[in-house]
C-alpha cells in the first residue's frame, strides 16, 4: 500500500468536493491510502507537491482545483503556469495526476468534476497510479 497526497486548490467548494471524491475513490479502490492538503490557489499546487515530495512520505500526488475563465488574462496565467509546474515535476519523475480543471464556466466544471459524469478527479488519480506503477517497475 502506497501513500498518496491530494493537493487541492480550494476555491469552489462544491466542485472540489466532487473532484476529491472521485480521486479518493480511485486511490482507495487501488488499495492505497490518501491524505488531502489544501492550498490557496492553483499556482501553489506545484510548489506544494515539490515540498511534499522532499519528505519522502508520498509515492504519488493528485492535483485538484478549478480555474474558470474570467474577464481578464489571469485565467491563462493560472491555467498555463500551474500545468507547467506540474509537468516540470512529472518530467523529474514525480508521479502526478493533473486534475486541475480549466473551463469556461461552472456548468462545464460540474460535468467534469462529478464522479457520476466525467469524473476528472478519478481520472487524475488513475494517471497518478499509472505513473507510480511505472516508477516502481523501472526503479
Amino acid at each position: 500500500m502506497a501513500q498518496f497526497l491530494i493537493v487541492e486548490a480550494r476555491f469552489y467548494d462544491h466542485l472540489n468536493d466532487m473532484l476529491i471524491a472521485g480521486a479518493r475513490d480511485a486511490l482507495e479502490a487501488a488499495g492505497h491510502s490518501v491524505e488531502v492538503v489544501t492550498v490557496p490557489g492553483a499556482l501553489e499546487v506545484p510548489g506544494t507537491i515539490a515540498l511534499a515530495d522532499q519528505t519522502g512520505r508520498y509515492e504519488g500526488y493528485v492535483a485538484i482545483g478549478v480555474v474558470i475563465r474570467g474577464e481578464t488574462y489571469h485565467f491563462e496565467i493560472v491555467a498555463g503556469e500551474s500545468a507547467r509546474g506540474i509537468m516540470a515535476l512529472t518530467m523529474d519523475g514525480v508521479a502526478i495526476g493533473n486534475g486541475i480543471l480549466t473551463v469556461e464556466n461552472e456548468a462545464q466544471a460540474i460535468v467534469r468534476a462529478d464522479p457520476a459524469q466525467k469524473d476528472k478527479g478519478g481520472e487524475a488519480a488513475k494517471a497518478a497510479l499509472a505513473l507510480y506503477e511505472l516508477r516502481r517497475r523501472w526503479g
